[in-house]
């Protein structure tokens, strides 16, 4: 039920991104408590997203969601950044990534770990090397659990 509202929302929200010229990064619609929130995440390809983007896809997308009404239960809507910890979700995400601090889990241990945090070197052939300290590890993209920019204290 809920990746088919996801789905929904994606196909209503691509073109308004697009008209805006920002980039879809996520989409949750989940229970927290006794509420459930459909949570937007978008980002620009150039720049810094602002509250002024956030609410005028808010408003685009509401008007649509009203129309279409895929969503039978009360809900909050939410647009917003990702923040500076940007999820890295798919391949192209990656790639946009190599030369930054990034964090990775993994599913299965590679050489006994599972978490690796350092600089994106590369993103190649299904395989993400990241340089950890002074260690280069190459990890099956097949391998990661989960991706993200970090921020270095």
């Amino acid at each position: 039920m809920n990746q088919k509202i996801t789905e929904i929302v994606e196909k209503m929200v691509l073109p308004i991104l697009k008209q805006e010229d920002l980039e879809l990064v996520d989409i949750e619609y989940k229970k927290e408590g006794s509420n459930w929130f459909l949570r937007i995440f978008i980002d620009k390809e150039q720049g810094v997203v602002d509250l002024d983007d956030c609410s005028k896809v808010s408003e685009l997308l509401s008007k649509e969601l009203d129309k279409v009404d895929p969503i039978a239960n009360p809900y909050f809507l939410e647009v917003s950044s990702p923040g500076a910890e940007r999820p890295l979700k798919n391949e192209k995400d990656l790639r946009k990534a190599i030369g930054k601090h990034v964090h990775i889990t993994t599913y299965e241990p590679i050489e006994n770990q599972k978490v690796f945090e350092g600089e994106l070197l590369s993103f190649e052939n299904e395989v993400v090397t990241i340089k950890e300290a002074k260690k280069v590890y190459k990890i099956p993209y097949k391998s990661v659990a989960s991706a993200r920019l970090a921020i270095v204290f």
